[in-house]
């Protein structure tokens, strides 16, 4: 009996602890680079391509709840939490992966289906599927096999690279990226997922080098522009990035997003002046016009304020009467 109790009040005890570290820790509710986030918000597509961070199975509000009985299940030992951790050793491990199959009259011989191709190109096809879906483990190990059956294969190391990164292995990852480039220095997915990556590490000088050339063989990726946007504005270049941003996505979306970068570092003058920009090109738009009631609030100016917030109830009194007629 005793020891129930003990027990019982232990669980109760990483309930309590991990509910209120994750409620603390939940921010906006996104994992990654704020940055990054902020311009999402916008329907921006930004960060390492071909690789999908995974899915996520609910709010915020439900991880908070979900993670703690994850936490008692390690209490009472359930649950195999090896197979959600990597060291560097496992990693060396799936790098030297053997490439030639043994089979005997032991050896379960699976049905010959379209996902068992060992060729580079079938393990380099898992290996992404299974990074799409946050299957770090098994992906790094079908692309280790990818890379090491054909080392010329430039999206191997690549994508590599960005699983490695997932992992919080980031010299492993620096290496990978260094040999998608070596072998394919005009491969934009292995440039943008290395300048990418220099730009989570801080290194923005690096990461707008290998931007620019991954959008000069890839102008119209929005992605890569997104990325060289944000890198840019790390540098202060706001102008530099309000024109990578609307190549990507348009003037209003280059002006809102760079505007959303200047709000968060406290540049509320030139947040300003693209949020005017932005609402001379859509007059109605709720999100720039709430912004800017709210920033000419802030700075002092209580006319622009009041004439802001009487435009956003005049569209907003707008909307049922569109909704109605069809939009039109």
């Amino acid at each position: 009996m005793f020891t129930r109790r003990v027990v019982t009040l232990l669980a109760a005890l990483v309930l309590a602890v991990s509910a209120a570290a994750l409620w603390s820790a939940e921010g906006d509710g996104r994992d990654g680079d704020t940055d990054t986030n902020v311009v999402a918000a916008s329907g921006a597509e930004a960060g390492a391509q071909d690789a999908s961070a995974p899915k996520k199975k609910g709010g915020g509000f439900f991880r908070i709840f979900k993670a703690p009985f994850k936490a008692v299940e390690h209490l009472f030992g359930k649950g195999d939490s090896k197979l959600a951790r990597m060291s560097e050793k496992d990693a060396s491990r799936f790098e030297s992966v053997a490439v030639v199959r043994v089979e005997d009259n032991t050896t379960a011989r699976k049905q010959a289906a379209g996902d068992e191709d060992q060729s580079a190109q079938g393990c380099l096809a898992r290996g992404r599927a299974l990074l799409e879906e946050g299957r770090l483990n098994e992906a790094i190990a079908e692309l280790s096999r990818a890379a090491s059956l054909d080392p010329r294969l430039s999206q191997a190391h690549s994508l590599l690279a960005v699983a490695y990164d997932q992992k919080g292995l980031h010299d492993r990852a620096k290496e990978s990226y260094a040999r998608a480039v070596d072998v394919n220095g005009r491969d934009p997915e292995a440039l943008n997922n290395l300048g990418y990556s220099l730009y989570l590490n801080g290194n923005y000088r690096a990461a707008v080098d290998k931007l620019k050339r991954a959008a000069r063989l890839a102008p119209a990726d929005a992605r890569v522009l997104n990325n060289l946007a944000l890198a840019e504005a790390r540098l202060g270049k706001y102008d530099d990035a309000y024109r990578s941003f609307a190549r990507a996505g348009g003037e209003f979306t280059g002006h809102s997003n760079v505007a959303a970068l200047l709000i968060r570092v406290g540049r509320d003058d030139k947040a300003v002046e693209h949020l005017e920009a932005a609402r001379r090109l859509q007059p109605a738009s709720a999100n720039v016009l709430r912004q800017l009631a709210e920033l000419y609030e802030r700075t002092g100016d209580k006319a622009k304020a009041d004439d802001a917030r009487q435009a956003l109830r005049d569209a907003d009194a707008r909307q049922p009467a569109l909704a109605a007629s069809g939009g039109q």
